[in-house]
């Protein structure tokens, strides 16, 4: 089980989810604020961390943000609004994996929870033996994705952090170029067959992808209803 720092400034959610957490056999931190987060993480590194978004002294954003500057592992989870689509994508933008949308239930709650630990489980088994650069980096449009390294390089020599699920996310659909890829089957492939949120995280995730990626946000071609596809530079179709 895993040691987990939980930052959230309402007391009974914060005392909800650190019992439920605690019941699944985890060693749970919970904290008020995103100053105690900061010094928490100082103290002792945690295995996973979840931020509220809205909290006194420092946000979770500027939690997140600080905590990227020297930690490019961590899984982080954050905690949103109800529908604030914005918050969701400038979260994921500044180095969070993913995120859970309140009112939540614990099921999906325990399902995320769970979800980032097994990869980064799956990450620590793989680095035992680091592998080679040349097996662990891929091109998608002009830019090239370093697995290893978690970083999108751009043709200029600038680097942006991924996170493991947008290395993910990458990786399978330059895998499939040209082929339409259902969301079920990408939210299956990337989040597991016991996912049980909605396709509005995997559309959340690909916007702050797209972000990220810049002019070569057009090679994400999105098909309404459907999926996506990878269009590499050159393909003909149209672009949405």
């Amino acid at each position: 089980m895993a040691d987990i720092l939980f930052a959230e400034d309402d007391a009974k959610i914060r005392a909800w989810v650190a019992y439920a957490l605690e019941k699944d056999g985890h060693a749970v931190r919970a904290v008020a604020d995103g100053g105690a987060a900061l010094a928490a993480f100082a103290a002792q590194r945690p295995q996973l961390l979840i931020l509220d978004v809205m909290m006194p002294v420092k946000s979770g954003y500027d939690v997140c943000t600080e905590i990227r500057k020297t930690d490019r592992a961590l899984p982080i989870l954050m905690l949103t609004a109800k529908g604030a689509e914005n918050d969701k994508v400038l979260g994921l933008g500044l180095g969070a994996d993913d995120y859970v949308t309140k009112p939540f239930g614990l099921r999906e709650l325990r399902a995320r929870v769970n979800a980032l630990l097994r990869r980064t489980d799956a990450a620590a088994a793989e680095a035992v033996e680091p592998p080679d650069e040349a097996r662990t980096a891929f091109a998608f449009g002009s830019h090239r994705v370093d697995e290893a390294r978690r970083l999108l390089l751009a043709a200029d020599g600038s680097s942006q952090d991924l996170s493991e699920l947008e290395v993910g996310l990458l990786r399978f659909l330059a895998a499939h170029p040209d082929e339409v890829v259902a969301r079920d089957a990408l939210l299956n492939g990337l989040w597991g067959l016991s996912y049980t949120g909605t396709t509005r995280t995997l559309d959340t995730r690909v916007a702050s992808l797209r972000k990220k990626l810049g002019a070569d946000a057009v090679c994400i071609e999105t098909l309404y209803g459907t999926g996506y596809r990878y269009r590499p530079p050159g393909a003909g179709g149209s672009r949405q």
